[in-house]
């Protein structure tokens, strides 16, 4: 079986996913998978009524796999998203779809469709300029969680504790960037510095972790430095995480959750989950249960 990774290393990430890659390069071939790294760049598309030879790789037609994995989440642009589609169109099944990884990098719509669901979420506001504070205080309150609509790793997320704090970032944003999309979200007090991943791989929860920020931080990302442990996977949380991945449309999720009183709320979606943090944790092989479900999904097992 043939597979493809789509991958682009990123200056702006806080921390690359090398680990991943090389555990689902490292782990093909015991499951009788020869699997090809490429980046977006290395595609060239070609509209055309003879598809099978409308996808060349480096300037020459390929034989188109049996599966693509996209591992770019938030980070994938419109060219990227183009290759997927264009993929998928041939009858390329990918892990995600693009549908649902571009539903994912807007916060603010993947929010809507999970409160349509009746999904617990943090209240969610967004920004219009110039921004009314008194209006924020009103419907969302302080501290006010401050997002870009689309970044992972902890990027583009700011906590402002006061009004004025708030009304100094809006002010340098709206001076630097007018026309930045910006999304307030409620502070969840109970989860400040701690949350919860999730990974869910065909409708199946198979590991929870806690993770816990460093001291003086309120993101608490693996790859910002927080610690890890493993949490008990509940009833609520397992129906939590699945139904998430279910209503985004998701195969292969990281759902994040964070602790509200004895309850949870979601707090996002990725579609591209880094998961070195929960093999260092929990007692599961997350590239095991990617390549076993791929498998069975594509009747190949």
């Amino acid at each position: 079986m043939l597979g493809w990774i789509l991958y682009k290393s990123d200056s702006t990430l806080v921390k690359q996913e090398t680990y991943e890659l090389e555990r689902l390069v490292e782990r093909a071939p015991a499951h009788g998978i020869d699997i090809r790294v490429y980046q977006p760049e290395d595609f060239d598309l070609t509209v055309t009524r003879d598809d099978r030879n409308s996808v060349m790789i480096n300037g020459e037609s390929t034989p188109l796999p049996d599966f693509f994995l996209p591992r770019m989440g938030a980070g994938t642009n419109y060219f990227a998203l183009a290759v997927i589609r264009h993929l998928e169109r041939l009858g390329v099944h990918s892990f995600n779809s693009a549908e649902s990884i571009d539903t994912v990098k807007d916060k603010l719509y993947s929010h809507q469709i999970l409160a349509q669901n009746g999904l617990p979420v943090p209240k969610t506001m967004l920004v219009k300029f110039p921004v009314n504070p008194e209006l924020v205080k009103k419907q969302i309150g302080f501290p006010v969680v401050v997002k870009t609509l689309s970044g992972s790793q902890g990027s583009g997320v700011f906590l402002c504790e006061t009004l004025n704090h708030f009304e100094d970032l809006m002010q340098m944003v709206e001076l630097t960037n007018p026309k930045a999309n910006i999304i307030l979200q409620e502070f969840i007090a109970d989860s400040r510095g701690r949350d919860l991943r999730v990974i869910v791989i065909g409708g199946r929860a198979v590991a929870c972790m806690e993770r816990v920020a460093e001291e003086g931080s309120f993101k608490a990302n693996f790859s910002r430095g927080a610690s890890v442990r493993p949490y008990p996977m509940t009833p609520e949380i397992e129906w939590l995480a699945i139904e998430t991945a279910r209503v985004l449309g998701l195969e292969i999720a990281g759902v994040d959750l964070l602790f509200a009183g004895d309850h949870y709320k979601v707090c996002e979606a990725n579609s591209s989950p880094g998961f070195e943090g929960v093999e260092s944790c929990c007692e599961v092989d997350v590239v095991n249960e990617i390549y076993n479900f791929l498998c069975i999904r594509l009747g190949n097992f």
